[in-house]
């Protein structure tokens, strides 16, 4: 497929700059059997390109051309069996990875202007993780998580059968709302237009 690129923004962020503006998308994977270990506030879920590109951007010929992609991927289960952590991060690693790295991967070939936090962590962003906690200071980020894994410890493993991602959007309100629904192996989910 080739690249489907999104209208250039004005201004490229600062190295830090990768928090939500209003626009933003999101390509992510609900995990509602991880919901109730959750403490972000945000449901659980396993993002395949944050941010995607500006809503603005998503004109109905790169909505048919999303469709298609997604829709060329099989529907798979991810795995979630350990706790992982980055620095203030308490999060469950999904596997296997090569499924979720390949979605990932055709998104960025088709849009190459969606890098993945913006690139703060390099082309590549971050692993493929699911939030649990945030907020314990690096480097004291295991001796304030521990207790949670402890308490977790027993919910894992997870399963999680995936057959749609959700393309969310942020709002001006601050928060993250599904705007629709993407179908993987090609059968459109029903409602995909999402009311918000």
């Amino acid at each position: 497929m080739p690249p489907v690129p999104a209208t250039p923004s004005t201004a490229e962020p600062a190295p830090a700059d990768w928090g939500d503006r209003v626009g933003d998308t999101s390509l992510s994977i609900r995990v509602p059997a991880a919901d109730a270990l959750v403490t972000t506030g945000f449901p659980a879920h396993v993002s395949v390109l944050h941010p995607f590109v500006p809503r603005a951007s998503l004109c109905p010929a790169s909505r048919a051309a999303l469709a298609a992609l997604v829709a060329a991927h099989p529907p798979f289960t991810l795995r979630f069996t350990r706790f992982g952590h980055f620095p203030g991060v308490l999060h469950l690693a999904p596997e296997p990875h090569p499924v979720l790295h390949e979605l990932s991967a055709a998104l960025r070939r088709a849009w190459p202007g969606a890098l993945p936090y913006r690139g703060l962590f390099g082309p590549e962003g971050l692993p493929p993780h699911l939030t649990l906690a945030t907020h314990a200071a690096p480097g004291t980020d295991r001796a304030v998580y521990g207790p949670l894994e402890e308490r977790y410890g027993s919910a894992l493993p997870l399963h999680a059968e995936v057959t749609r991602l959700s393309l969310t959007v942020y709002t001006p309100e601050g928060t993250w709302r599904e705007e629709s629904a993407l179908s993987l192996g090609g059968e459109r989910v029903a409602g995909e237009r999402v009311a918000g």
